[in-house]
């Protein structure tokens, strides 16, 4: 198994795990159209974010997005570790934990000085995932507004 930087021959696959994803978080419902429209921007756009994929020869067994942003709190750049998957039939064997160490690795690369992720407040699974890789939960909460604009 080796972690590689995603390429545009991956997005049909990358899309069908943003699916599984989405389908299984609250907040979201899976759009293959959408979930296209924002992998290639990712992968076209290095300076915006990344996105590593972890593969046996041919066959995408997870993957993991960063975006970047700047902090006017650390005056620095930061990462938002976005769409941690992987399928089904690999969960168990470490894969979760190369990528997500693979992400951080990247994030320090790039100078960040943080990464944040968001997870369902329900999804104790992921919660003791990440703290036992060095997350610790935040006291501030997330909110939102949509925007009815279409790209």
């Amino acid at each position: 198994m080796e972690i590689v930087p995603a390429t545009p021959g991956m997005l049909p696959e990358l899309s069908a795990l943003l699916g599984l994803l989405f389908a299984q978080e609250s907040d979201f419902a899976p759009d293959p159209d959408a979930q296209l429209r924002g992998l290639e921007m990712i992968i076209d756009a290095p300076a915006l974010g990344r996105i590593l994929v972890a593969r046996q020869g041919d066959e995408v067994l997870g993957m993991v997005g960063l975006l970047f942003t700047l902090s006017t709190a650390l005056g620095a750049k930061v990462a938002m570790l976005e769409d941690m998957v992987v399928t089904p039939a690999a969960r168990g064997e470490g894969i979760g934990g190369r990528l997500l160490e693979a992400a951080v690795a990247l994030a320090e690369r790039e100078g960040c000085r943080r990464v944040t992720l968001l997870t369902d407040g329900d999804n104790l699974t992921a919660q003791r995932f990440y703290a036992r890789h060095g997350f610790n939960a935040s006291a501030m909460q997330p909110w939102r507004r949509l925007l009815g604009v279409k790209a």
